[in-house]
């Protein structure tokens, strides 16, 4: 039987993506490029503000996204994907060409 060493990049990367409302965060924002909070709540409908805001820092917290403040009145927060982010996006669309490509064999 083959052992999965612990700290395996595939495994906590899968978990990081695979977290409720991380796949549609990811998607709004390489749909949009660079969103302001209150925008992206209103495109990733029904999350909470506080499930917003965990995710965001999660997903800044491991490179996949940024965070631009400008110190207007009121304060401009607008987050968008790093290089990093733009990368997975490029694997996520790939799976959304299969799941589209499987999607008519799903529904028999």
């Amino acid at each position: 039987m083959l052992e999965i060493a612990k700290g395996c990049p595939l495994d906590r990367t899968l978990r990081l993506l695979s977290g409720e409302w991380t796949v549609h965060l990811l998607w709004a924002l390489s749909s949009n490029g660079p969103t302001r909070h209150g925008e992206l709540r209103r495109l990733v409908e029904g999350i909470s503000s506080k499930v917003l805001t965990q995710k965001l820092r999660a997903l800044e917290a491991s490179g996949i996204v940024f965070r631009s403040y400008e110190a207007t009145v009121p304060p401009k927060v607008t987050y968008g994907l790093t290089e990093q982010g733009q990368k997975v996006d490029r694997v996520l669309r790939s799976i959304e060409e299969l799941a589209v490509e499987w999607q008519p064999a799903a529904s028999s």
